[in-house]
C-alpha cells in the first residue's frame, strides 16, 4: 500500500503506512544487552566482533521483545569522535551492538589477533533487516532523510522487499526539534507498532538521538548513517573493489570533497598513528590498550 505522506512546518515530514496500538511501557536496559559478541577495543571503542548474519539474528531476536535497545555502526569518524569526546564514547560504548561497519576497523581487529573478523555495513545490515522483516512480518519504521529521499526510499524498499510493513516514516528538522515535536514523533513512533527502527541523521546526532530514546521507544534502533541516500540511490555507491581494500571513503571524499575533507584530514592520520600505537603494544607490550596522547 503506498503511504499518504503529509508534509509540516520547519522542514518536518511524517508518512504513516501501517497503524497499530501502543506496546504498553516501553523499556530500556542500562548498559549493553548480552549478545554473547566479544568487543575488541579499536582506539578505545569496543567494536563487535560478529558476522553480519549474526548482526541480523540478534536484532531479529530482540525485535520480538518490547524493549528500546540501540545498535550503532562504527566507522573511523565515529571511532574518532569518541576518542576526541569521551561523553560521545559512553554514548556510543551503551550501545547493545557496535558494528565494524568501517573497512578500516575490520583491519584493526584482525591486526589485533582476530583474523575472522569481517565487515557489517550500515547499508547491509540495513538491507539484511529489511529483507527478513518482510520475510517474517516485522513492521519497520524510517527516521532521517528529507520527504524526498524517503519517499523514492518507501518506494524502493518496497518493491525489493514485498509484503515490507513500513510503520511509519519520519522526517525531521535539520535543526533540533523542539520538545513538542519531539514529543510526537515518540508518540507516532510507538503508536505505529514499528518494531525496528533505521534511524539516518548522520555520527554523532543519531547515536545521540537513539540513547536518549532508548527508555521512550520499545523498538530496536539501528543507526545506518547514509544507508537511506544509498537505497533511495540519491548518492551513488562506491565500487566493491574500493570497499575490500577500505578505500571506499576516497569515493566518498570525490563525491563531498567540500564537507568531507577537513573531516578526513582531522581524523584519518591521527586514527592511524594511535592504531599503530595500539597494535605495538598488542605485539610487544602485553595487550596494553592505546594511549590517549596530548594533541591527538
Amino acid at each position: 500500500m503506498r503511504p499518504l505522506a503529509t508534509g509540516q512546518a520547519g522542514g518536518r515530514g511524517q508518512v504513516s503506512v501501517l497503524g497499530a496500538s501502543a506496546l504498553g511501557t516501553p523499556l530500556h536496559q542500562d548498559g549493553p544487552a548480552s549478545t554473547g559478541a566479544q568487543r575488541v577495543p579499536v582506539v578505545g571503542l569496543g567494536i563487535s566482533l560478529l558476522t553480519l548474519d549474526e548482526a541480523a539474528d540478534q536484532v531479529m531476536r530482540w525485535s520480538a521483545e518490547p524493549v528500546g535497545r540501540y545498535v550503532c555502526a562504527a566507522n573511523v569518524h565515529m571511532v574518532m569522535e569518541t576518542h576526541d569526546a569521551p561523553a560521545f564514547r559512553d554514548v556510543v560504548s551503551g550501545a547493545d551492538l557496535v558494528l565494524p561497519d568501517g573497512m578500516p576497523l575490520v583491519f584493526a581487529q584482525r591486526l589485533l589477533g582476530h583474523a575472522t573478523a569481517s565487515r557489517a555495513r550500515g547499508v547491509e545490515i540495513t538491507e539484511r533487516l529489511l529483507d527478513r522483516a518482510a520475510r517474517e512480518g516485522v513492521p519497520v519504521a524510517f527516521y532521517g532523510g528529507t520527504p524526498a529521499t524517503q519517499d523514492r526510499l518507501i518506494a524502493t524498499a518496497q518493491a525489493r522487499f514485498p509484503g515490507l510493513r513500513i510503520a511509519t516514516a519520519i522526517s525531521p528538522p535539520f535543526r533540533p526539534p523542539t520538545p513538542e515535536e519531539d514529543a510526537a514523533d515518540v508518540r507516532a513512533i510507538v503508536e505505529s507498532g514499528a518494531r525496528i527502527l533505521f534511524v539516518g541523521i548522520g555520527c554523532p546526532k543519531q547515536e545521540q538521538w537513539m540513547a536518549a530514546h532508548a527508555a521512550r521507544l520499545p523498538s530496536v534502533m539501528v543507526g545506518v548513517g547514509q544507508a537511506f541516500d544509498l537505497l533511495a540511490g540519491v548518492v551513488n555507491e562506491a565500487p566493491r573493489w574500493m570497499h575490500g581494500l577500505g578505500l571506499s571513503w576516497v569515493h566518498r571524499l570525490a563525491q563531498e570533497p567540500r564537507r568531507l575533507f577537513w573531516r578526513y584530514a582531522r581524523h584519518n592520520p591521527r586514527f592511524v598513528a594511535l592504531l599503530l600505537l595500539q597494535v605495538l603494544r598488542h605485539r610487544f607490550g602485553q595487550g596494553r590498550p592505546a594511549p590517549r596522547l596530548a594533541g591527538m
